[in-house]
């Protein structure tokens, strides 16, 4: 773990990922007529847990029969994934409203994790459709296979012999005694 105050920590809190994954599992409560109610289990992105939780009731409402006023959370984790340091290609299929309507889309995003890729899809959809966070749902997020992307920005980083243009090429002192950052003297020019 980096020293806190170094740049290494500053670097890692500067790119913190805002969007989560919780697993959150909830069910109608008991009554009388249905002691033993089903139980139903969402995977969804949130911010933190208590709008996680508050996802989970706008999604069972419309779903299933069961309001936050009927219905009882068993359960809300955060899950995490094994693998964050590998690149991976992710599609994600959503539902958003516009000005004009509500829509379906999919969209493909290339990171190194789930939340890193759902936090891609909020930033993108807010600045090239104008659509806000409350008005966007994931429906379905699964990794894809490098022969399986569709979109064309995706696919023109899978290639193995990937390589990015040197822009500014910065020209180093060939002698130890001169990479110093601040100079204890003047330096000795001579003019011929």
């Amino acid at each position: 773990h980096p020293e806190p105050g170094s740049l290494l920590d500053a670097s890692r809190t500067m790119a913190k990922i805002r969007y989560h994954q919780y697993q959150v599992v909830g069910r109608h409560v008991p009554t009388d007529a249905h002691p033993e109610p089903e139980v139903f289990r969402m995977k969804l992105w949130a911010l933190d847990d208590v709008k996680a939780r508050s996802k989970f009731w706008y999604f069972m409402s419309r779903l299933k029969k069961v309001k936050k006023a009927n219905g009882q959370i068993i359960a809300c984790n955060e899950i995490f994934e094994a693998d964050t340091t590998t690149v991976k290609n992710f599609g994600i299929w959503i539902r958003y409203q516009s000005r004009t309507g509500y829509h379906n889309s999919y969209k493909e995003y290339r990171e190194t994790t789930m939340n890193a890729a759902v936090d891609a899809l909020y930033e993108e959809m807010a600045s090239r459709h104008r659509v806000r966070a409350s008005c966007l749902q994931i429906i379905k997020i699964a990794e894809v296979a490098d022969k399986d992307v569709r979109r064309e920005n995706t696919r023109q980083f899978i290639q193995d012999d990937l390589s990015f243009p040197v822009v500014t090429k910065v020209t180093r002192h060939p002698s130890k005694a001169s990479k110093t950052i601040i100079k204890y003297k003047r330096p000795n020019h001579v003019t011929l």
